[in-house]
């Protein structure tokens, strides 16, 4: 097992060969009282029929109630009944605008549905266009191009207009939240499952979906990269991730055909080194430019085929420049993510396993999908035994999971909090 930090960097803590975890006790659980569990439901159905849903009912009394697994599946649908109400009502003008806004920024966006809409939701494809340094008239150009460069046998075509006319015009950090927004709206008002989003690029847009995926990974079902440049990123974030990348053999600038190949290799390596993960399709055509004459267009059935992996059994999080709290089932805390650091943590039955942490504290996101609830489950790093017991399942946790990202489908009603 490897907790120790790549290139030989040590956390303080191991210099004095003691890893501390302080365990706040009273999470570990006895088992629930059935009718007190079932009153927090009651309690929590006619406190939402006449309150907004906000972190202030996770301070509540019921809130650190212990549930049962079947009433912790009744709050969650609760609350998320409530949150797409609240959304429904909260945004509609601006997707009657098509522009979203966050920090002073806009984000227009063309809609265009394609075919029946399947039992379980639409399917999303977030498609952005090229240009980037440029006068707005350009990137302009370049946004009408991508509204038609692609069509969908399923789902909802999304194509945005870049905020900014700046050569980082989608990897920039309020790209981040405006497509979180942009995820939720589609989900509300077009009724898109959210484990089947999809995110592409075409040239600049590629250059986007290089660094957006390995940083967002968990809010795809899969990406697709067409003739972008990937900068200073990484894919090591891509472990769970269906990732496709499109070249053409002759598009030399930046040395982008030549980057391609690399991170062909590289992600063979990786996947080689964590045979479970690293799904990739690399195309790269040898008699191409910059313009692949559309045959990119086969990363939309490839993509097609997958659905989100919300609970994979290993996690490699690999903070980018652009910093995010939460990665799958991992959380940090506020202010607590720094840039390029390496946090990687593994599950296996009823055993968490911390393989490398860089983080000084972390927390361990739970729900009845992952692992059994009801029976005891063990953190475990560098060979010693972290937590071992039964973490409650409470209306707090799932607000505040379900509040933090706005993702109707990504609940955790149990968590387990790590200080190294």
């Amino acid at each position: 097992m490897n907790i120790y930090p790549p290139q030989g960097r040590l956390m303080p803590f191991f210099f004095c060969c003691v890893l501390q975890l302080c365990i706040d006790f009273k999470s570990i659980a006895q088992s629930p009282d059935i009718l007190r569990s079932r009153e927090v439901v009651t309690e929590l159905a006619a406190l939402l029929e006449s309150s907004h849903l906000s972190t202030a009912l996770t301070e509540l009394s019921f809130a650190s109630t212990p549930l049962t697994k079947s009433d912790s599946l009744r709050v969650g649908q609760l609350l998320v009944r409530s949150f797409k109400a609240q959304l429904k009502a909260e945004r509609a003008s601006e997707m009657a605008a098509q522009t979203l806004k966050h920090d002073g920024f806009e984000l227009p966006f063309f809609t265009k549905i394609y075919g029946d809409k399947p039992e379980g939701g639409r399917s999303l494809y977030i498609s952005m266009h090229g240009g980037g340094g440029a006068p707005s008239k350009v990137n302009d150009r370049q946004w009408e191009n991508q509204k038609k460069l692609y069509a969908l046998d399923e789902g909802v075509y999304v194509a945005p207009r870049a905020p900014t006319d700046t050569w980082n015009l989608w990897h920039q950090g309020h790209i981040d939240p405006l497509f979180e927004r942009l995820i939720q709206n589609m989900v509300v008002f077009h009724d898109v499952n959210p484990d089947r989003v999809f995110l592409m690029g075409y040239s600049a847009g590629g250059d986007g979906v290089y660094q957006l995926a390995p940083r967002m990974a968990d809010y795809f079902a899969a990406a697709a990269m067409m003739a972008g440049h990937p900068n200073e990123t990484v894919p090591d974030g891509l472990r769970n991730l269906p990732f496709s990348l499109f070249m053409g053999g002759k598009d030399a600038a930046y040395k982008r055909n030549q980057i391609a190949s690399e991170w062909k290799e590289k992600l063979r390596q990786l996947q080689i080194k964590d045979s479970e993960g690293y799904p990739h399709w690399v195309k790269i055509f040898p008699d191409y430019g910059h313009w692949m004459q559309k045959e990119d267009a086969a990363a939309i059935p490839w993509m097609h085929q997958f659905t989100r992996n919300k609970y994979p059994d290993r996690v490699v999080w690999k903070q980018d420049d652009v910093l995010h709290n939460r990665f799958y089932w991992l959380r940090l805390s506020t202010g607590a993510a720094k840039a390029r650091s390496l946090n990687i943590v593994s599950m296996k039955g009823q055993r968490i396993e911390v393989e490398t942490a860089e983080a000084e504290k972390m927390t361990i996101l739970l729900n009845d999908m992952m692992l059994n609830l009801d029976q005891p489950l063990s953190v475990v790093a560098n060979g010693k035994t972290l937590f071992k017991g039964r973490p409650d399942r409470t209306v707090a946790n799932l607000i505040t999971s379900l509040l933090e990202r706005g993702d109707p489908g990504y609940l955790f009603s149990s968590k387990i909090d790590l200080n190294f």
